[in-house]
Formats: C-alpha cells, sequence, structure tokens
C-alpha cells in the first residue's frame, strides 16, 4: 500500500526507557517518511534519538529518568509509571492545546496519551512492545495479579489510577481495561510469542510483528577465526549480576570454536569479573541486533525486545529472565523449542554449557527457528504498522 499524500499530524507518546522507545522508532521513521508530520513526546534524554527519525521531539521531562531505587514488586513498578503518567498529562495538554493531532499513538505505559485522546475525541493506537491482554486474562493471571487485588498497596495503586481517570472526566472501574484494552492496539511481536493467541480479540489488536530497521548495519565485525558466535546480553535493565557474568565466563571462557560478545552493563565493574579468556569481548554496551545477524546463540534476559530480535536473526536462545514479562517470554521460548530457560541466580558453568551444546546440535531447533523467522517476516512489521496507522486517520 502506498503511503497517503494528505499531510497528518501524528502524535506520538512513550516513556523514556529503551524497551518502551525503540522498538516504535521505525514507525515513526516510515510515517515521517511518508510525508507526514509527527511529533513526539518524551523526556529531552530522547531527543536526539527521536529528531533522527524525522519526527519532531517535544520535551516532556520525566520522573522516571534518574531513579536511584527501582520497586522490586509489581505493583510499586506500576505505581512508578502512572506518577510519570500523572506528571506528564498536564503538559501534553500544553503542547497539544492549540496544535491537536488526527491520532494518537502511544507505548503501553503512554496513559496520559490515551487520557488526552479521549479528552479531545482524537482516535488512538497503542503500539505493545510485548504481549497483549487476552479473553480471560484476569482469570488465568489471577496469581500474578494477587498482590494488586489483596494487599492495602493494590488497592491503593487501583484507587489511585481510577481517581486520576475520573479527575479527568474518565469513568472506567477497571485499571487494566485503561491500559491493557486500548481502542486500537499494534502488537510488535510475533504472534508466535503471544500466549493462548487464540484468545486475543483480533477487532482490537493485530499483530504486525516486529519493527526493526530494514538497513544493515556494521558496527560490529564477526572475527574471522570466528567457528560460532555467542552474545550474553540481558539488555539495559537488570544488569547488575555480576555472580552471573563470572558463570558465563567459566562456561564459554575457552570453549572450542566459540567466540563470545558479553555486555555487562554500567552497573558492574569489568575487574570484578576476574580473568577475561581470549575468546571473549567485553562490553557495557553492544550493538545487540548487528551482533544477532552474525551470531549462532544468545543468551538472552528473555526481554521482548530481545526474543524479537533473537527470531528475525534465526538464533537459539539461552533465555534467563529477570523481571516483569521476560518469565512469561522464556517460556514461550521453551514452548516454540527455540530455547532453554535458566535461572541466572543459580545457574552453573556446567548448565550453561550443556544449554547451549543441546540447542546449537539440534537440527530441530534450527528447522523451528526458521519457520518462525519466516513467519514473522510475513507479519508485515513497519510498513504494515504505518498503513494500518493511516486508515486510522480521519
Amino acid at each position: 500500500m502506498v503511503g497517503r499524500m494528505t499531510r497528518s499530524h501524528i502524535a506520538m507518546v512513550s516513556t523514556p526507557f529503551p524497551g518502551h522507545v525503540n522498538p516504535g522508532l521505525e514507525v515513526v521513521r516510515e510515517l515521517a517518511a511518508r510525508g507526514h508530520r509527527v511529533t513526539y513526546a518524551n523526556d529531552p534524554a530522547y531527543a536526539e534519538r527521536i529528531a533522527a527519525t524525522g519526527a519532531e521531539p517535544l520535551p516532556v521531562p520525566s520522573t522516571i529518568l534518574g531513579k536511584e531505587e527501582w520497586p522490586d514488586d509489581a505493583v510499586g513498578a506500576m505505581d512508578v509509571f502512572l506518577t510519570d503518567a500523572i506528571a506528564m498529562l498536564p503538559r501534553l495538554r500544553e503542547l497539544y492545546a492549540n496544535d491537536r493531532p488526527d491520532v494518537f499513538l502511544y507505548d503501553i505505559t503512554g496513559y496520559a496519551a490515551r487520557a488526552l485522546a479521549l479528552n479531545l475525541g482524537v482516535p488512538s493506537v497503542q503500539l505493545s512492545p510485548s504481549a497483549v491482554a487476552w479473553d480471560g486474562y484476569a482469570d488465568d493471571m489471577a496469581d500474578a495479579l494477587k498482590d494488586m487485588h489483596e494487599t492495602p498497596q493494590g488497592h491503593a495503586f487501583q484507587a489511585k489510577f481510577t481517581g486520576w481517570l475520573a479527575d479527568n472526566g474518565i469513568v472506567m472501574d477497571d485499571f487494566l481495561e485503561f491500559g491493557g484494552l486500548p481502542d486500537r492496539g499494534l502488537v510488535l511481536i510475533p504472534r508466535a510469542m503471544q500466549p493462548n493467541a487464540d484468545r486475543v480479540d483480533t477487532g482490537r489488536f493485530t499483530f504486525v510483528g516486529p519493527c526493526l530497521p530494514v538497513r544493515e548495519t556494521e558496527t560490529w565485525t564477526r572475527p574471522a577465526d570466528a567457528g560460532n558466535v555467542l552474545l550474553v546480553s540481558l539488555g539495559s535493565s537488570y544488569t547488575d549480576v555480576p555472580d552471573f557474568y563470572r558463570a558465563c565466563l567459566a562456561a564459554y571462557g575457552d570453549l572450542p570454536g566459540w567466540h563470545v560478545v558479553l555486555q555487562i552493563g554500567g552497573r558492574v565493574d569489568e575487574a570484578a569479573l576476574g580473568p577475561i579468556p581470549a575468546n571473549v569481548e567485553v562490553h557495557r554496551w553492544v550493538p545487540q541486533r548487528d551482533i544477532l545477524r552474525q551470531a549462532d546463540a544468545f543468551v538472552t534476559h528473555a526481554g521482548s525486545g530481545g526474543c524479537n530480535e533473537g527470531l528475525v536473526s534465526g538464533v537459539p536462545m539461552i533465555a534467563v529472565p529477570q523481571a516483569v514479562d521476560q518469565f512469561m517470554n522464556a517460556d514461550r521460548l521453551v514452548e516454540l523449542g527455540v530455547a532453554r530457560r535458566l535461572d541466572s541466580a543459580t545457574a552453573t558453568p556446567d548448565e550453561l554449557r550443556a544449554a547451549l551444546t543441546d540447542l546449537t546440535a539440534d537440527p530441530a531447533v534450527a528447522a523451528r527457528l526458521a519457520a518462525l523467522r519466516e513467519e514473522t517476516r510475513a507479519e508485515g512489521g513497519t510498513r504494515r504498522a504505518a498503513d494500518l496507522i493511516e486508515e486510522l486517520v480521519p
């Protein structure tokens, strides 16, 4: 489908975390390339990255960036995002009071964008970088939601959420409905990664798959003598696990035929890892997708972005989930037959090494990865997402 010639104003709102911004950046880039005016509200720290897509960054300082401590419970973590949305909404009202968009796009925690869209009577589309709710979700996830429904903290959170909505003229008794059941949603993961996909409302949600850059980057070069390449990366948030990194070094250091790239993030001192084997390169941050295109296996925390990139690259994965939806993602990868799941706190070097050997030696794993790679590509990705957004513009 060729993009429409009418120039529309499309507004994007997102939370300032890589896992919330990166999945939708290519959709924003595609819409801007089609001639639409795209404004993007986020913390000033993301202005340069947003501007590079052709969108106009609008500064909305976040209450999240710079937090020294992050709650280790689900209710507390959700309250952090709600607090940010509450602080964001007045600024969004100022920005769009005299610059009404034709459609709002928002990330799964961009609650303020949906609230403003409802107030203005503007269509909105949620861009979900992770699995979405299905029919019967609340019942199936009762154990995970227990603290939300049975503790004083959970009750206080729900009252805060519904009270904020009511203060802004939105009557909705169930916060899960507001956050998890958008008017329209594009799901930026493969349908294969969605639990209970057959129970997802396809009138509300459309799976377009990962929206990854089309261009091929060349920021990392596979060593000429590398028989196989293994990437170990736990993303950007849950990287303070030096014991696990040491277990990986013991498991894969000097492993014949393997070159290892280890990303340790910004919170671990490389010196604390001890001697680095000759076949291992250690970095604080790496160009993950570029390496995965050239890799043969991937140790990942099973965040949605890592799962997407692993499947698109066709590499088997050792999943070591750390928090939130990563446990569900890890289990789904195992169900698909392309991963092994281990606990990063208890995984031994022998277990890590055995998982790698088993995955890479099994032809059934390779066949399943190839099939999933084709299924994922067929979902349409960036261009299909942009097509569907254009159809919603009045």
